[in-house]
C-alpha cells in the first residue's frame, strides 16, 4: 500500500509569502527498496530521520538523478556512482517528482533507471524540456562526500560559484561555444586557403624562367618582329579563351552532378515507417509525418529537377558558343601559319614557343587563383581575429560576473570566508594541448610543457611557433635550443596553432577560511574546517532548493549551532532545505516544518511518521539523542 504522506504545508507554509524560488512539492517512488514512499514537501525546512540504511541517502539521490543534476561532475565519477545507486536501489521501478518553478509554473519529472527523465505538465502533457542544461528548474544537491570535494577541487568550487548567477553563466557560455564554432568553421577555410595558396606559390616558381625565353624568342624574329609577337600574342590569347571556356563548362558539370546526387535523397534517407506503426494507435500522427516528407521529398526534386534544366540550357547554349569559338580559332591559326611559314626562324621556334606561351597562360591563370585566394585569406584572418576579439569579450564578461558574485559572498559571510577568482588560473587544458603535441618529441614533455605553460599565454606561444622566433621561446619560457627546435618541430601545425587561440583557460576560484588572523585556502585545510568554509556558502541565498545528505558530517555541535543552524533559519524563509541528517540541532533548532521518519525491514523503507519537529519529538529524542534515558542523563550531568 502506498505510503502517502498527505499532511501538506501551502506555497506559504510557515507564515507570509515565499520570494520566487524554485521548490519540490513532492517526491514519490513506485518499486524498489523505497516502493510507495512519498514525500510531501514543506516549502521550507524538511528533514530526513532514521536509522542508517532506511532510504535516506537514496531518497536525495533519486532528487538528483531525476532532475539531472550533475554539475561539477567533470569525469562522471558522481554520476556512474549515483546511476549504480539507482539501478540496486529502484530496480524496475519509477522515480516522480513535481516541482514549482520560481514563476510559480508546475511540472512532474518522471523518470526510470534506464531512461531520460521525461517532463509533464501539471495536466500531464509531455514537454521538450531538458532538464539539467536549462535554467527552467534547477536543484542543489549534495552528498556527504561532495561538501569536502568541493574544498579540494577548483572545478568544484566553480561549479559551486556559477550556480548563484547560473542563468547569466549559461548564456554567455552559449555565446561562447557559438563563438567557438565559428572559430573552428574558419580554421578549417584558412587552412585549406593557405594549402591551396602554398601549392600555387610553388607551380609559381617556373613563371619568371618561361617569361624569359619568351622574350628571347621575341628578340630574335627577325625584321617581321612586331607582326611575329603580335600573332604569338593572339594565339596566347586563343589558348587563354579555350580555356576560359572550358573551365566554365567544367563548373556546370560540377554544378549539376551535385545537383543530380540530392535527387531522391530525402526520401532515401527518411526512416522507414512500419506498417504496425502506421495501423497503431499512433497511426494518425505517423501518417502525417509520412506524407510531410514524401510532399518535402517531391517539391524538394522537382526544384532540383528545375534547377538541372537551367543549368542543361546554359550549358547547350556555352557548348555552342564553344564551338563557334573553335571554328573562328582555326581561321585565325590558319593566318597565323601562313605568317610564321614566311619567316624561318620563326617557323622553327613556333612549337616550342607555342608550348611556352600555352604554360604562361596556365600560370596567369594561377597567379589570378592565386590572388583571389590572397584575398579570401585575408578576409578569412580578419573574420578570424574578430571572433577571437569576440571570444575574449564574453569570457572577460563571465569573470566579471564570477568576481562580483565572490565579493558578494565574502561580503554575506562577513569576510569570516573570503571568495575570490582569478582569470584563466586554471591551465590545465592548456598543459594537456602541449603535453599531447609534444608527444613523440625528444623531450621531456612535462617539463617542456609545464615551463612554456607557466610563462607564455597560449595565445603568444601561437604567435611565437607561427613566426619561429626562436630567441622569445628560449626566453620567455627557459628552454634550451633543442628543446625549443622540438616545440616548433611539434606545435607547427595549423589545427594545433589554431587550437593553442582558442583552449580553455579556466578561471581559477580561491576558496579561503580566516583562521585566526590569516586565511588559508580550501586545499590546506582539515576536514572539518573544509566543511566549515564550504557549507555557509552552500547556505546562501538562491533560487533553487538545497539538499544535502547530513551537513553535519566532520562538524563540531559548536559550528553546527554557531553558523548552521542560524543559517538555517534565516535561509528557510527564502528557499527550500531538504537535509538528511543524525543530529538533533538541525531538526530541533532548525525548528523543521517537516520531519519525515523512514524505517526498514532490511527489504523495504517506509515513512513511519510525518509532522513538525513538534510531531514527531519522540522519533527525535530516540533516533537523535540516542533515547529519553540517554537525553536525560545527559540533562543531569549537566545540571539543567
Amino acid at each position: 500500500m502506498t505510503q502517502a504522506i498527505t499532511h501538506s504545508l501551502g506555497r506559504s507554509a510557515g507564515g507570509g509569502d515565499r520570494p520566487e524560488a524554485h521548490r519540490i512539492k513532492s517526491i514519490s517512488v513506485a518499486g524498489g527498496f523505497l516502493d510507495g514512499v512519498e514525500f510531501e514537501l514543506a516549502d521550507r525546512l524538511n528533514c530526513l530521520i532514521g536509522h542508517r540504511g532506511t532510504g535516506k541517502t537514496t531518497a536525495i539521490e533519486f532528487v538528483r538523478y531525476a532532475l539531472e543534476e550533475f554539475r561539477g561532475d567533470g569525469d562522471g565519477t558522481l554520476r556512474r556512482w549515483v546511476e549504480s545507486l539507482v539501478q540496486t536501489n529502484l530496480g524496475g521501478g519509477r522515480i516522480t517528482i513535481v516541482v514549482e518553478t520560481k514563476d510559480g509554473i508546475e511540472y512532474r519529472v518522471s523518470r526510470t533507471a534506464h531512461e531520460p527523465p521525461a517532463v509533464f505538465t501539471a495536466d500531464g502533457e509531455p514537454t521538450n524540456i531538458a532538464l539539467g542544461t536549462t535554467g527552467v528548474f534547477r536543484a542543489d544537491v549534495f552528498s556527504q562526500d561532495e561538501v569536502e570535494t568541493i574544498a579540494d577541487d577548483p572545478l568544484s568550487q566553480l561549479a559551486l560559484l556559477d550556480s548563484f548567477i547560473a542563468e547569466s553563466v549559461a548564456e554567455i557560455e552559449a555565446q561562447i561555444r557559438v563563438a567557438i564554432g565559428a572559430l573552428q568553421t574558419n580554421a578549417v577555410s584558412v587552412s585549406e586557403l593557405r594549402d591551396a595558396q602554398a601549392g600555387l606559390t610553388d607551380a609559381l616558381g617556373e613563371l619568371p624562367a618561361i617569361e624569359e625565353r619568351l622574350k628571347k624568342f621575341a628578340a630574335t624574329a627577325g625584321g617581321s618582329s612586331e607582326a611575329i609577337n603580335q600573332a604569338h600574342a593572339q594565339k596566347a590569347l586563343r589558348d587563354r579563351e579555350v580555356r576560359a571556356v572550358a573551365a566554365t563548362l567544367e563548373v556546370l558539370r560540377q554544378e549539376h552532378r551535385g545537383l543530380s546526387a540530392f535527387t531522391g535523397r530525402i526520401n532515401r534517407q527518411a526512416p522507414a515507417l512500419e506498417p504496425d506503426m502506421l495501423a497503431g494507435p499512433n497511426g494518425k500522427v505517423l501518417q502525417a509525418v509520412a506524407a510531410a516528407i514524401r510532399e518535402c521529398g517531391e517539391r524538394v526534386d522537382a526544384a532540383i529537377a528545375e534547377a538541372c534544366a537551367a543549368v542543361e540550357h546554359a550549358g547547350r547554349s556555352i557548348s555552342n558558343a564553344q564551338d563557334g569559338l573553335r571554328n573562328e580559332h582555326q581561321k585565325q591559326e590558319a593566318v597565323f601559319r601562313q605568317l610564321v611559314e614566311k619567316h624561318k626562324v620563326a617557323e622553327a621556334q613556333s612549337a616550342e614557343r607555342a608550348q611556352l606561351e600555352r604554360k604562361r597562360n596556365e600560370l596567369l591563370a594561377h597567379r589570378k587563383s592565386k590572388q583571389d585566394l590572397e584575398a579570401r585569406l585575408a578576409t578569412g584572418q580578419q573574420e578570424r581575429q574578430e571572433l577571437l576579439a569576440r571570444l575574449s569579450e564574453l569570457r572577460d564578461r563571465r569573470f566579471k560576473l564570477r568576481t562580483e558574485q565572490a565579493a558578494h559572498i565574502t561580503q554575506q559571510l562577513r569576510e569570516a570566508i573570503r571568495v575570490r577568482v582569478e582569470q584563466f588560473g586554471n591551465r590545465d587544458a592548456y598543459r594537456q594541448l602541449v603535453e599531447s603535441a609534444l608527444e613523440g618529441a625528444r623531450v621531456n614533455r612535462k617539463v617542456v610543457a609545464q615551463k612554456i605553460v607557466d610563462a607564455i599565454s597560449p595565445a603568444e606561444l601561437s604567435a611565437i611557433v607561427s613566426t619561429r622566433d626562436r630567441d622569445a621561446l628560449i626566453d620567455q619560457a627557459g628552454l634550451n635550443t633543442n628543446q625549443a627546435d622540438w616545440v616548433f618541430t611539434a606545435l607547427a601545425k595549423d589545427q594545433l596553432l589554431f587550437d593553442l587561440e582558442t583552449v580553455e583557460l579556466i578561471d581559477r576560484p580561491w576558496i579561503e577560511l580566516l583562521d585566526g588572523e590569516q586565511y588559508k585556502d580550501s586545499l590546506s585545510l582539515s576536514t572539518g574546517q573544509k566543511c566549515t568554509a564550504i557549507l555557509p556558502i552552500l547556505m546562501l541565498d538562491s533560487a533553487n532548493p538545497l539538499l544535502i545528505d547530513q551537513p553535519e558530517d566532520n562538524l563540531d555541535n559548536s559550528f553546527i549551532y554557531e553558523t548552521i543552524v542560524k543559517g538555517i533559519r534565516d535561509v528557510k524563509t527564502r528557499r527550500q532545505l531538504i537535509f538528511v541528517t543524525h543530529n538533533p540541532n538541525i531538526p530541533v533548532l532548525g525548528d523543521a516544518e517537516r520531519v519525515f521518519v523512514l524505517r526498514s525491514d532490511g527489504m523495504k523503507a517506509v515513512v513511519s511518521r510525518v509532522g513538525t519537529v513538534d510531531e514527531c519529538k519522540q522519533d527525535v529524542v530516540t533516533l537523535l539523542e540516542g533515547g529519553e534515558d540517554a537525553f536525560r542523563e545527559r540533562q543531569r550531568r549537566y545540571k539543567y
